[in-house]
């Protein structure tokens, strides 16, 4: 079961590590997390007729706009639960998630049972778990959102969920992120994202603002295995945008 959890979280690590680095593109002052929680309204009302374009300028707008666009770093830290294929007991644990643009850093600790680390630098990626490689991380999830207006990005249309309105943000290199966002806020509150024969789906559960950006609070991940479907918990206790990074936040093991 061990080496099922560490091959499912390694693939987890992808859709965790995609999910934040649009949070982390630009260059503001460091800010420490604010207890408060706005509820945003979308600058257009969301009707069954909205275009998927303005779904995705909706989307980009509930995230903050151009100050989501402009962010240089996150750091995530809190409590995870691990869900192994057919279990109903979690193993707990902690978690440090770390993004600088493309770079992307996430550590899980929950041993005995699990001790897992995976860093992307921008070019290379290292993963205690050998042969996961992670590709660039601004490729998929929320990222798109801050570039589904420029060229070489589609967006279109995709059957809704229940009271979510669906879009797709793809690439040319033809990679792709389903979105379900929340039709009172704009809000993101599901995606999705196929991968090497995966499809890794991240929905969020609550969301803080801080600094204008909206960040999830607690969120869960799902990856469909052939053993059965694996879970992660995710709940953050502390949230920074934008504090200094030092030089090794990124650096390979030996």
């Amino acid at each position: 079961m061990k080496k099922i959890l560490l091959q499912s979280l390694s693939l987890l690590a992808l859709a965790l590590s995609v999910s934040a680095s649009a949070y982390a593109q630009g260059d503001t002052n460091a800010k420490a997390v604010s207890d408060a929680v706005k509820d945003a309204t979308p600058a257009t009302a969301i009707t069954a007729t909205t275009s998927p374009l303005d779904l995705a300028r909706a989307a980009l707008a509930a995230q903050g706009g151009e100050k989501y666009r402009s962010l240089k770093s996150m750091v995530l830290r809190g409590s995870v639960n691990l869900y192994a294929p057919n279990s109903t007991q979690s193993i707990p644990g902690g978690f440090v998630w770390v993004v600088a643009g493309d770079k992307v850093r996430l550590e899980i600790d929950a041993r005995p049972a699990v001790s897992f680390k995976q860093i992307y630098d921008g070019q290379r990626s290292y993963s205690s778990l050998p042969g996961v490689d992670l590709p660039p991380a601004s490729k998929f999830g929320l990222p798109l959102l801050a570039k589904f207006d420029q060229p070489g990005y589609t967006v279109s249309a995709l059957p809704d969920k229940k009271k979510q309105r669906a879009f797709r943000i793809s690439d040319a290199d033809g990679n792709v992120t389903d979105f379900y966002i929340d039709t009172a806020t704009g809000r993101v509150m599901t995606f999705l994202i196929p991968y090497n024969g995966y499809t890794f789906g991240t929905e969020n559960k609550k969301f803080k603002e801080i600094d204008g950006v909206l960040v999830p609070f607690s969120f869960t991940q799902r990856l469909e295995m052939p053993q059965g479907a694996f879970f992660a918990e995710y709940s953050v206790k502390d949230a920074k945008l934008n504090q200094a990074l030092g030089d090794d936040v990124f650096a390979m093991p030996n």
